[in-house]
């Protein structure tokens, strides 16, 4: 099956965009887009070395580009990071909280509790932090627009990854519950991705990749960029009516019969 890559015609000129967990896969890939867009972009992760190596390459176009390391989970690592975006560019229009963890595959019944702590403080506690920190910042005088990623598993059950799911369901609340609180300054939206083809959601394609993507309507698995380009309408002027919505992009997964992948 074809996928698209020809350029979309949204424009983020003259904004100033932070994405958590921008070093790689669907981070990286909205970041790229953003900055292909027009935006000033600013990437935030737990590792320095990697955010320097995706900055440089964006940058070699000549693109605004910076980056500042920070765990998403620490408030005092993203509270500087927000700090550090407006120092640098003079503002913050646009949040992306896409950074996450599933540090548990299994029973969700057999998870240690110390995994479950770590789980909901970078899925879910970091998501309501960092759109704090933006709001304080910026967004509460010159507004904005904020998006969180969520999941299709978030919407559903499934094996494997329960508790991971669980903190993506509460995703969805916390982005219609800022949604309520925040507007008119500011959009607050979501998306729900189904299975990407990622490093972190390796374990759920690499083995059976093809039979994956085989029973899904579009007949194949997402790509990074997929994601990244329902990111840019949401956060852009095309989608200024739009708030408090949850937008899954799967391929098609959530129409199946069984209601997933």
């Amino acid at each position: 099956m074809q996928t698209y890559s020809g350029p979309v015609d949204i424009r983020l000129d003259g904004k100033v965009a932070l994405v958590t967990g921008g070093s790689k896969g669907i981070g990286r890939a909205i970041a790229e887009r953003f900055s292909s867009a027009g935006a000033s972009v600013m990437i935030s992760s737990r590792k320095a070395d990697a955010l320097a190596k995706v900055a440089a390459e964006m940058s070699a176009s000549g693109a605004p580009v910076a980056w500042h390391a920070a765990n998403a989970g620490d408030p005092l690592a993203a509270e500087a990071c927000v700090a550090a975006t407006v120092e640098r560019f003079g503002g913050l229009d646009i949040l992306v909280n896409n950074a996450a963890t599933n540090p548990h595959f299994g029973r969700m019944i057999d998870i240690d509790q110390s995994m479950v702590a770590k789980t909901v403080s970078v899925n879910q506690q970091a998501i309501l932090a960092w759109t704090q920190f933006a709001w304080r910042a910026a967004m509460s005088q010159a507004g904005g627009a904020v998006l969180n990623i969520s999941s299709v598993g978030g919407l559903a059950v499934e094996p494997g990854i329960g508790w991971y799911n669980v903190t993506k369901a509460a995703v969805v609340h916390i982005t219609k519950q800022l949604a309520y609180e925040l507007g008119p300054l500011v959009r607050v939206n979501a998306l729900a991705p189904g299975l990407v083809k990622t490093d972190f959601a390796r374990a759920l394609w690499e083995p059976a990749g093809e039979l994956v993507a085989s029973r899904l309507p579009l007949r194949r698995i997402g790509e990074p960029d997929d994601i990244a380009r329902a990111a840019l309408f949401l956060v852009s002027d095309a989608a200024s009516w739009i708030t408090g919505h949850v937008l899954v992009v799967d391929g098609g997964a959530m129409v199946m019969p069984s209601g997933g992948v």
